[in-house]
């Protein structure tokens, strides 16, 4: 999710009761719930450093341990330091609650990455496989909407009921999209013709702001074929919508491609990578692109052009 659902998700923690816990609660769970993000300093080098590096060793197995014992240790060396050294009357942070609402938080941030269509890598540094969840949008104005309410709500000094409701709220949610979810790769399996044979890959995936529209994606063997899942049309699901995308991948520039540092990251992230070859001056220019997020090689994002002499 983005940097906004991450703090709402902390701020919210925080005002359900969390932040009364010890001095700097609320402060540990605002940093912790954003901490495995540090790795966007990887776009310093490029965006496509970043796509292959990011949602990779801060959001797996490993990090989950390391990152709460370096908050806490940070956060219990600011009481010392700066805050009792100012405040000497003031009560110290307890170390064990420190550490547990660090992990908690921490621990929070891959769980809702895993939500959405972008895939988080959990067990990194071991494996660079990326999981999915499919189940909500990257950036979620429902989500956003409902963890700001009850945090509002909450701070207004009506007590920690409303931020309570709002993330149990947000799991009801995120379980009726991931089980709607779940519903539609089985209707559209079943509405494939011969079972879907051929088929190697699906992803019916949510689109922004509306929670009743996906993105159907099947891979065959030489090329994607595109449509949409609409849970308010009668049919919700035709077939015979498909549209066919080739991939493209045989071309011999494409070959060269690949070679390409640049292209090569894109690639380790890409999820259904599909390539044009187009001539360019006395060379050919490469796009590739990802059709989970894209269509064309000019789109904003998910889309990478090179240009091969």
């Amino acid at each position: 999710m983005d940097p906004v659902a991450h703090t709402l998700v902390g701020g919210s923690l925080a005002q359900a009761g969390l932040g009364r816990r010890t001095p700097l609660a609320t402060a540990t769970l605002l940093v912790a719930v954003n901490l495995p993000d540090i790795d966007i300093v990887a776009y310093a080098w490029g965006e496509t450093h970043a796509l292959a590096f990011r949602r990779g060793w801060t959001h797996g197995v490993l990090a989950l341990v390391v990152l709460p014992l370096v908050l806490a240790g940070c956060m219990l060396l600011w009481d010392r330091l700066v805050r009792r050294a100012r405040h000497p009357e003031r009560a110290p942070a307890r170390g064990r609650t420190i550490l547990l609402l660090a992990g908690l938080g921490v621990l929070t941030h891959p769980a809702l990455d895993l939500l959405n269509v972008y895939g988080v890598r959990l067990l990194m540094p071991w494996s660079d496989g990326w999981f999915y969840g499919d189940a909500l949008f990257i950036v979620d104005p429902w989500v956003w909407a409902m963890l700001a309410g009850g945090w509002w709500l909450a701070a207004r000094r009506r007590g920690p009921g409303p931020a309570r409701a709002a993330l149990v709220a947000l799991v009801v949610y995120a379980t009726t999209m991931a089980g709607t979810g779940w519903v539609g790769r089985r209707l559209v399996w079943r509405a494939l013709p011969d079972g879907g044979a051929g088929v190697t890959r699906l992803m019916v995936a949510p689109r922004p702001v509306t929670p009743f529209v996906r993105t159907v994606v099947l891979e065959e063997a030489l090329a994607y074929r595109v449509g949409t899942l609409d849970w308010r049309a009668p049919g919700r699901f035709g077939p015979d919508d498909l549209v066919a995308i080739g991939k493209g991948d045989r071309s011999p520039y494409v070959a060269r491609a690949r070679r390409v540092p640049e292209v090569s990251r894109f690639l380790r992230w890409a999820r259904f990578p599909f390539f044009q070859v187009l001539p360019a001056g006395v060379g050919h220019r490469v796009s590739v692109i990802d059709a989970r997020y894209a269509l064309a090689p000019n789109a904003a994002f998910g889309a990478l052009t090179i240009d091969l002499p």
